[in-house]
């Protein structure tokens, strides 16, 4: 390694080191989940919208894709730009579907899945929040929203 390469790291790991609460141990901690999200309506959902958050800071958004119903085939919308710069440590997410009858979804379905970097070694605390969900006719529809960390933690 060269000289000015060795300063510029011994630099780097002395100030990094003098931030408070900061440590190389809690930042090397990375670990990746999927977050699968789940309406439970109890009429036919066309469209919702949902807010994903966790507590710590200790999340960021890497992905979104669909759920299950072929209402929903193509992936959400949500903001792709604060996600593809590292930005989104929380997430609003939605959908609409212009389809009718009975290929809107009923019951549980999943809606997306949401692919996270959590940080650090702590369990992470997740805030889902249903922010809306409605029919074709643009009526709200009573339905709660559920979480799955498929990682298992």
């Amino acid at each position: 390694m060269s000289r000015w390469r060795s300063n510029i790291l011994l630099c780097f790991v002395l100030c990094a080191a003098a931030l408070p609460g900061w440590s190389f141990a809690e930042e090397a901690k990375v670990r990746f989940a999927a977050l699968d999200v789940h309406l439970e309506s109890t009429g036919p959902v066309a469209a919702w919208q949902f807010e994903l958050s966790e507590t710590g800071g200790r999340m960021r958004v890497v992905g979104v894709e669909n759920g299950d119903s072929p209402a929903f085939a193509r992936a959400p919308y949500y903001d792709r730009k604060a996600v593809s710069d590292g930005r989104a440590d929380r997430i609003i997410v939605a959908d609409f579907t212009l389809r009718s009858g009975k290929e809107i979804p009923v019951g549980r379905v999943r809606i997306a899945t949401v692919h996270v970097r959590l940080a650090g070694d702590s369990e992470p605390a997740y805030v889902l929040r249903l922010v809306t969900a409605g029919n074709a006719e643009g009526e709200p529809v009573h339905a709660t929203i559920h979480l799955n960390d498929r990682s298992g933690r």
